[in-house]
């Protein structure tokens, strides 16, 4: 279960330069952060918990969603158990100082990737992969007769505060010169409840978050996306930049599930993807990949077998994706941006070399 404490201000960056110390992983890589996780045997992360296909509480309480599966592949990578992770529920003004005073140890929190927040000047943040390309968008009641950004013009638009879209949508509705009412909320709860009170006559976010959220309306079929898109919405986890050998551990884990996917190895055969590298010792790739030989696990600080360990947690890219906002999902959004970069999308992994 997610529970939380108080959280101080925004905290400067000499706060979050405090987590990198001379602590040191089994593997000798210099870092606090990797060492306070293996020492407390827990993965903290930092995730929405409202949003149905990203990180969302089930009835039984246990937490469900792509980010939240990032955060189990985190901890299974890192500590062999994907089911040693803390998940804390965090609203868009919460999470950057809960990552900067070190309460939780990853952000896997739809979270956009921009240049203030990755900048050691603005939030000193260090964004791994992006796990979800989006956009941002425009929901309104099928009922209003709206049909284009400019049909808001003098309307009153429902925004979250402390998020990429609040200032994107002053920036589009100014270019097509439209003035508008922005009503601001804290968070995502109380954004949706004054939309479907009929306080505004739309609300923004990213386009999966706006996919997500109709889902729990009363009737989500009274509610339709603009086909407008008004922004690029690289949604990534981050770690603090102060830590960078912790950055490289989240960035690599990340990028094996998106290389396992192009390889085509799955939660259902990666143990006999194993076998078979084992039994053959020409396959150099796949043996490296999967930690049968090579010291790519110990350069990272983490398990020979990392990637092993998060694909039987979670799977690969491909079907986290499906099983959480695919076709397997009540979402049912299309792959599009997030196809693999040899299919016509952008999921594209590094070599393992």
């Amino acid at each position: 279960m997610a529970w939380r404490r108080p959280l101080t201000a925004a905290l400067p960056l000499l706060t979050a330069l405090t987590l990198v110390g001379c602590a040191s992983d089994g593997g000798g890589i210099q870092s606090q952060k990797l060492s306070a996780i293996t020492g407390r045997g827990k993965l903290i992360c930092g995730v929405d918990g409202k949003l149905p296909g990203f990180s969302f509480v089930n009835p039984d309480g246990s937490y469900s969603g792509l980010d939240v599966d990032i955060c189990k592949a985190t901890a299974a990578a890192v500590l062999g158990d994907a089911k040693q992770v803390d998940f804390r529920d965090l609203n868009s003004t919460e999470r950057f100082a809960a990552l900067a005073s070190g309460e939780i140890d990853l952000l896997s929190r739809n979270t956009t990737a921009t240049l203030s927040r990755d900048a050691p000047g603005g939030n000193a943040l260090s964004f791994a992969p992006t796990v979800f390309y989006d956009g941002q968008g425009v929901m309104t009641p099928k009922a209003s007769g709206i049909k284009t950004l400019k049909d808001l013009a003098g309307k009153p638009i429902c925004v979250e505060s402390g998020t990429t879209t609040e200032l994107n949508l002053a920036d589009r509705m100014r270019e097509i010169k439209a003035p508008y009412t922005p009503l601001r909320f804290q968070t995502g709860d109380q954004t949706y409840a004054a939309y479907l009170q009929g306080r505004c006559v739309a609300v923004t976010s990213d386009r999966s978050q706006l996919a997500g959220k109709r889902t729990s309306f009363p009737d989500p079929a009274a509610h339709t996306l603009l086909p407008e898109v008004l922004s690029k919405e690289p949604l990534s986890p981050a770690t603090v930049n102060a830590d960078p050998a912790w950055a490289d551990a989240v960035r690599w884990i990340i990028f094996g599930l998106m290389q396992a996917e192009e390889l085509g190895i799955t939660q259902a055969n990666v143990d006999a993807k194993v076998a078979e590298a084992k039994a053959n010792t020409n396959l150099a790739d796949l043996r490296r990949f999967l930690g049968v030989e090579g010291d790519f696990g110990k350069q990272l600080g983490l398990p020979a077998n990392f990637v092993v360990l998060a694909l039987k947690a979670v799977g690969n890219y491909g079907e986290i994706f499906e099983r959480n906002v695919g076709a397997g999902s009540m979402l049912k959004l299309e792959r599009g941006l997030n196809r693999q970069w040899n299919q016509g999308g952008l999921i594209y992994s590094p070599p393992f070399r």
